[in-house]
């Protein structure tokens, strides 16, 4: 089992009346790589700023490979920093813009060194290239080429892609995880794009007003969000407060429905979040059905989104087929398997 490389523990930060971030803990994993995801504000490239030593925690420790980090300042962390600005140099050439960082190791063979990452990034025989004649794409490349030349203990990435087209954000966020892993390296990439986080990153923590929310792997924080917000934030809008009867059941404005897979206390006041994909039209036995008015049924490529009113309550599912909203009413099967219960903030 690998040690922990990094270790946060308690890590507070207030700037003036503002609490940053607020008593956050994590330990990530050798050649783990972790996302930070959140809104903004919510802490998260402040937190990175603690880690890299720009900031100074007012409370808290941080260590590195067992090294309290307190009296190390970021120069000697020997850790990478890549931003959503490459900030390369305009006057220097790829090469010398990726060899950069290599001048206060004193590597010998810098040129070799610079070769590799130049290979290892797409980029081979750029190194003569004048940086302001490259695309997005392939500035970003040297970026984080240049971040991978000292071969830092840690490298961190803060909104990397930020500044590029979706399309070219799709393709670039697979290869920067494929480099990471191939290198091996441990890493902490920051976004407040989903998407970007489930495709880079082995581990995810969600942050909120400075406090962590949730930490799992892209699979579980999907599949099972641990609160309200968490869910808002991935974008799931059927979510609605419920009262946990003594049998075991919940009383929704939708009706009494059974819950599986938790253990919850009788009066208790819970959120429960039902899945986009839970609906369909095909009767089921044991499905919950709801009846409601039909709002819209939208073309989404894949899925028609229908939305519905239901007792107040308005609903979106994902569906296989189109549904008029001529057709007025419609009688909806819920899949019990699709419901969870959250606990509440």
């Amino acid at each position: 089992m690998k040690q922990a490389s990094l270790q946060v523990d308690q890590v507070q930060k207030s700037f003036d009346d503002t609490l940053a971030v607020a008593g956050v803990s994590f330990a990530l994993n050798e050649g783990q790589i972790l996302c930070l995801l959140g809104p903004s504000g919510c802490g998260k490239t402040t937190l990175l700023r603690l880690i890299a030593g720009l900031e100074i925690p007012d409370a808290g420790n941080i260590s590195f490979a067992g090294q309290n980090l307190a009296d190390v300042p970021p120069h000697r962390r020997d850790f990478g920093l890549m931003f959503q600005e490459f900030a390369l140099f305009p006057h220097k050439n790829v090469g010398q813009n990726v060899g950069f960082g290599l001048q206060m190791k004193k590597q010998a063979d810098r040129a070799g060194r610079v070769k590799q990452m130049l290979n290892l990034v797409g980029l081979a025989g750029f190194e003569e290239r004048d940086v302001n004649s490259l695309s997005g794409g392939e500035r970003q490349r040297v970026a984080l080429a240049r971040s991978l030349a000292p071969n830092p203990r840690l490298l961190m990435l803060d909104e990397p892609l930020g500044s590029l087209d979706r399309a070219l954000r799709e393709r670039l966020m697979l290869e920067i995880r494929q480099i990471l892993k191939q290198v091996g390296l441990t890493a902490i990439y920051v976004t407040h794009d989903q998407t970007e986080a489930f495709a880079v990153a082995d581990r995810v923590i969600v942050m909120n007003q400075g406090r962590l929310e949730q930490d799992t792997t892209p699979e579980q924080l999907y599949c099972q969000p641990a609160t309200p917000f968490v869910a808002r934030f991935l974008g799931f809008t059927n979510l609605f407060e419920t009262t946990c009867l003594p049998d075991g059941r919940i009383e929704t404005p939708l009706g009494v429905w059974p819950i599986t897979g938790s253990e919850l206390s009788p009066g208790a006041k819970v959120s429960v979040l039902v899945r986009p994909e839970a609906a369909s039209l095909a009767p089921s036995g044991n499905g919950i059905a709801i009846e409601g008015e039909i709002v819209s049924c939208l073309f989404r490529g894949r899925f028609y989104q229908l939305t519905i009113s239901a007792n107040g309550q308005q609903l979106t599912f994902e569906l296989s087929q189109q549904i008029s909203p001529s057709s007025g009413k419609v009688t909806l099967w819920l899949n019990p398997a699709a419901i969870s219960t959250l606990k509440t903030n």
